[in-house]
């Protein structure tokens, strides 16, 4: 019974979960139903939303293009706006408006066209007109300013006033050039540029340049006119003297007026632009400065041997003011070098006409001092060299160009007057040393001034004697003015200086003791070495006595014949040295009485001792004894 009870128990509950199960089948059949209608029904729905999405967009997009067509708008309102606010200054002119506002509403104006241009708006195309044509007279009128405000101060001023009170030469103020700047900015923009003629070109650079150009040139005008006056001299077989010229206060002048010129374009212009419109506002003055110079290269060149000086200096003074520009303007280059050219090439070709004049005027002296003075000529010479010591760095430069030894008229590798000439290897080696080829060039002067002397010396004097002291007195002169000069500084510690001196003096000294062998050769006697009378024992010398006993008639008589010789030719010589030491340089008499002692002195003395007793103290034929030739000896000093 107990088991029957359970089974219809659980029987029950079968059916219970049964009932549930097909509850629950019934119901997930009416929800697969339920969720193919609510389906279908989202379909329906999402096609009749995408229209209204889709309409939404293009609502959205003409919504925005309404907000920029209003944007637009407000513009075009506010353009118009600003038209008529930039007009009224525009149309009002920088001096009443006022440069500060007149520049103001010129940027406006500017910033006004550039958005307008970039909206590219055909309804717009009247107003872009309208503001062109408002800045086209906005950037004439600013011209116009610019080119007033820089006339004011362009009233041309005299230097000398500024050189001789060492005073700065005036610059614009600092309040015009800041009006200035901003106003190059302006007339610099895109827009102003596109509304000029030449778009390349910077109208402020040609304004500034035209206006200050003419400034500087007709303010050393006067300088200039006085470089070429003072140049002339009312002797012009004078050399030219260092500082005769106005050259170096109109350089002075231009270096000073250029310098505050450089000033005032640093203030205005930008960096980039400093060289162009530096050299363009020079250029004028600088054309003037190459006039003046070709000026006076032609009257250089008239007279190239006394006013090569002239051109040197030029040189020196103007390659310094150069120099100096370069450094004070951060390396700017004006072409000075240019204007340079004809004068440079003139003084080139001086170098060896200097040596070469030199040559003509000793061949074309007809008679030379009868003493042995020395010429007038030979002080000009060395004063010329010391004058050339005042130009160290425009010679050293012109020689390092010519090249080592090619100043020389006789060499063979000297380029020719032609300007146009080829120049050799060697006269392009500009890393020589200057000093040192200004020391050649000194030297070959001096060389070629004795050279040329001693050869006329031979053909006017005649006489050896005077030849000689001639020659010596011109190498003591030329010692003695290279010791008193700056010349000193170029050639006292030269050895081939020093040698050259020292073998001229040699050669003089030399050449005058050619007069004294006639004295000389009378004490040259005969030794027999194969007469055992006259030879005395070794160590020992025979007395006088003895060996004029031992001689023959016919050579006592030639020993007598050779003591009258010696006493008139030794007279004679003293007699003529005697003569010209009035006219021996110290130095020339000590030497030369120096020469004629070591000559005589040692032959006379050997003579004296061996035939003193010829004369027997009487003086018919000894006519000196040692101490008396001695005594004279000493006297020619």
């Amino acid at each position: 019974m107990a088991r029957n009870a359970v089974f219809a128990e659980e029987k029950a509950e079968v059916e219970v979960l049964k009932g549930q199960v097909a509850k629950h089948e019934d119901i997930s059949k009416r929800l697969r139903s339920l969720q193919g209608r609510l389906q279908g029904d989202g379909r329906s729905v999402s096609d009749s939303i995408g229209p209204i999405r889709d309409n939404t967009r293009e609502n959205q997009i003409v919504a925005n293009n309404i907000d920029v067509l209003n944007s637009y708008i407000e513009k075009m309102l506010a353009s118009g706006q600003d038209k008529a606010r930039e007009e009224k200054i525009i149309r009002a002119g920088p001096k009443r408006a006022g440069i500060d506002e007149y520049l103001a509403a010129m940027k406006r104006l500017d910033r006004s066209l550039e958005r307008l241009t970039a909206s590219k708006m055909r309804v717009q195309q009247q107003t872009v007109g309208d503001f062109n044509e408002l800045l086209s007279e906005g950037i004439s009128r600013l011209q116009e300013l610019l080119g007033s405000m820089l006339s004011e101060g362009a009233q041309p001023v005299e230097p000398l006033h500024y050189i001789t009170k060492q005073l700065s030469f005036p610059a614009l103020p600092p309040e015009q050039t800041s009006h200035l700047r901003s106003m190059e900015r302006c007339l610099a923009s895109s827009s102003a540029r596109s509304l000029s003629y030449n778009q390349r070109e910077n109208v402020t650079i040609r304004i500034y340049s035209e206006i200050r150009s003419s400034y500087l040139a007709s303010s050393l005008q006067s300088l200039s006119i006085a470089s070429i006056s003072t140049s002339k001299r009312k002797n012009p077989e004078e050399p030219y003297r260092q500082g005769t010229s106005a050259i170096g206060t109109y350089a002075n002048a231009m270096e000073g007026m250029f310098y505050a010129e450089f000033q005032n374009i640093s203030a205005i212009f930008s960096r980039e632009d400093w060289g162009v419109v530096l050299e363009a506002t020079c250029r004028k003055a600088l054309a003037e400065l190459a006039k003046t110079l070709r000026e006076l290269n032609v009257q250089i060149k008239v007279n190239i041997t006394n006013d090569c000086f002239l051109a040197y200096e030029i040189i020196e003074i103007v390659t310094k003011v150069g120099q100096r520009l370069g450094q004070e303007t951060g390396e700017v280059k004006l072409p000075f070098s240019e204007t340079l050219k004809p004068v440079r090439e003139t003084a080139k070709l001086s170098l060896p006409e200097l040596l070469e004049d030199q040559r003509r005027r000793i061949n074309s002296m007809q008679t030379l001092p009868f003493d042995g003075a020395t010429i007038p000529f030979t002080t000009e010479t060395m004063a010329r060299l010391q004058e050339l010591t005042a130009y160290p760095n425009s010679l050293s430069s012109l020689l390092a160009s010519l090249g080592d030894g090619n100043w020389t008229p006789t060499n063979p590798t000297h380029p020719t007057n032609s300007p146009t000439s080829v120049p050799s290897l060697r006269s392009l080696d500009v890393g020589a040393d200057g000093t040192a080829l200004l020391a050649h060039y000194i030297l070959d002067t001096i060389e070629a001034h004795l050279t040329t002397l001693e050869s006329r010396s031979r053909i006017v004097h005649k006489s050896k004697a005077v030849s000689g002291v001639f020659l010596y007195n011109t190498i003591a002169l030329i010692g003695r003015i290279i010791r008193s000069s700056d010349l000193v500084s170029l050639l006292s510690g030269n050895a081939a200086a020093q040698n050259k001196m020292d073998n001229w003096r040699k050669k003089a000294a030399a050449t005058y003791m050619d007069s004294w062998k006639e004295p000389c050769s009378a004490l040259l006697d005969v030794v027999y070495t194969n007469r055992p009378s006259n030879r005395p024992a070794s160590g020992a010398s025979l007395p006088s006595a003895d060996i004029v006993k031992n001689l023959s008639s016919k050579d006592k008589d030639a020993i007598k014949e050779k003591f009258k010789h010696f006493n008139s030719s030794f007279d004679e010589c003293v007699r003529r040295h005697k003569e010209m030491m009035p006219a021996m340089e110290r130095e020339v008499r000590s030497g030369l009485a120096r020469e004629i002692n070591n000559m005589i002195e040692p032959l006379y003395t050997r003579f004296f001792d061996k035939y003193e007793a010829m004369d027997r103290g009487r003086g018919k034929y000894v006519r000196y004894d040692k101490g008396s030739l001695s005594a004279l000896l000493a006297g020619l000093g």
